[in-house]
């Protein structure tokens, strides 16, 4: 992924009001990102915990959601459960649910629709081994070379997508 601008951010989100967009918290770390080994940005916005971001690179520019996060998540430490997304398994606390508003007037109606995805969006980071989830066990060996891993995780981050933006 290309690094992003400050303001490229703010002006890609689809799903809530410019003036939400201005006031959203990029990460903590966002100077020094792993662009090279991001395929979206995904971040807990560290002003507001409930609150969750994606941006994704596309050819007409990037495309940003806005997601709540559950207030309460109930964990277990021997359930564990998989991202959506990147098909990582965690701990249970490592999955959590997130509610995107659609986009237009059916979400100002208050229609979302959700995923579980990686509590912390690190989706490319597990999908390159570059993280390891926590779960006893260890991470489930696949088959598939990294490469086909990215693309599955983007496939179904395109399907999750596409939903929040469909008219």
């Amino acid at each position: 992924m290309e690094p992003l601008t400050d303001r490229q951010i703010r002006s890609s989100f689809v799903n809530c009001t410019k003036g939400e967009a201005s006031r959203l918290r990029l990460p903590l770390d966002f100077a020094e990102l792993p662009w090279e080994d991001l395929d979206f940005l995904g971040w807990v916005d560290p002003g507001a915990p409930l609150r969750a971001h994606l941006v994704v690179p596309r050819e007409d520019g990037p495309l940003g959601v806005s997601l709540r996060v559950p207030a309460t998540n109930r964990t277990s430490a021997v359930k564990s459960s998989l991202c959506q997304i990147c098909l990582t398994g965690h701990a249970s606390s490592g999955v959590t649910l997130l509610a995107a508003p659609l986009a237009g007037s059916r979400g100002r109606e208050g229609n979302t629709v959700g995923t579980y995805v990686c509590a912390d969006l690190a989706c490319p980071l597990y999908v390159r081994g570059k993280r390891q989830p926590k779960l006893r066990g260890g991470r489930q060996e696949e088959s598939l070379m990294a490469e086909e891993r990215i693309d599955r995780m983007m496939t179904n981050l395109n399907a999750f997508l596409a939903k929040v933006t469909a008219g």
